[in-house]
């Protein structure tokens, strides 16, 4: 009988799972995604709809005014800002030109200088060299893109002196269905998503590191004013480049929006996933 704590190896589960979804749709890089400063700004400006949550999100962090904050995946400074006005000082890492653009706009128009950002991968950070380690809370929301995840959390665990908060999704996206009806439309292949939170459960599990785990949904609805519009911001995430395939998109959206208070709109939800543990002191283990 399989013993799946130790006869599977869940890091390599998540790479594996991690290739299939990367080849299903090559090219279709999150950082590549979000270079444009016009898509890293509608990406900014659909946060602010979810105003709950990300409130919730900063309430729910253990922090003071004296925190020192690493924001891993900050994307146009979403968590960042507001954690930056409630905290000591925040790092943001955020790989894209697009929403790092936005980012520094967002903190001159937010007044909020205590912001260093750092333009990389968080597999190409060097904790002692682009850092200012340790840090009172790491976090990582809904940026877990990582190929080797255990590596990525053993670095999070090395720049962190106290909390580490980690965001991901369980079971099937709405985009995630979505994509998977256009892929064979678009581009004659199957879409395959990327690893889920099950698989980081037994990852981290397997690291001897036991989180506290809740579970909550979450509406993510789009709103354009033309469906011309949603074609357009939609078209680089679908890899619709050709004529064709933008008729394929368009078609499918046309069918999948619904008109809502004077915009169409396209409705999404997913469940969602908060894990997050105090690191151990030599003291306690």
């Amino acid at each position: 009988m399989i013993n799946p704590e130790k006869d599977i190896d869940w890091n390599e589960i998540w790479k594996s799972q991690m290739k299939q979804s990367r080849e299903s749709s090559p090219g279709r890089d999150c950082a590549c995604i979000w270079n444009s400063r016009d898509s890293a700004l509608k990406f900014w400006n659909m946060c602010q709809r979810e105003q709950s949550r990300i409130e919730r999100t900063i309430w729910e962090t253990e922090m003071t005014d004296r925190s020192r904050i690493l924001d891993i995946g900050a994307g146009p400074g979403t968590l960042a800002i507001p954690f930056a006005k409630k905290a000591a000082h925040v790092t943001a890492v955020e790989p894209a030109d697009g929403m790092c653009t936005v980012m520094r706009e967002k903190m001159s128009e937010h007044s909020v200088e205590n912001i260093a950002i750092v333009q990389k991968r968080w597999e190409e950070v060097d904790v002692a060299h682009d850092l200012e380690a340790p840090y009172d809370v790491v976090i990582a929301s809904f940026s877990l893109g990582m190929f080797d995840i255990r590596d990525a959390v053993e670095k999070m665990i090395q720049a962190s002196s106290r909390y580490i908060y980690l965001y991901h999704f369980a079971g099937e996206t709405s985009w995630s269905r979505q994509w998977k009806e256009l892929w064979p439309r678009l581009h004659g292949r199957d879409y395959i998503s990327g690893p889920m939170s099950d698989v980081l459960y037994n990852v981290l599990y397997q690291m001897g590191i036991y989180p506290n785990i809740i579970t909550f949904q979450m509406r993510h609805d789009q709103r354009y004013h033309t469906l011309e519009e949603a074609v357009i911001e939609l078209a680089p995430q679908a890899r619709a480049e050709t004529e064709e395939q933008k008729a394929v998109l368009r078609d499918y959206l046309e069918r999948a929006m619904k008109w809502e208070e004077g915009a169409f709109v396209l409705h999404g939800s997913s469940t969602r996933v908060k894990m997050w543990w105090e690191k151990q002191s030599d003291d306690n283990k």
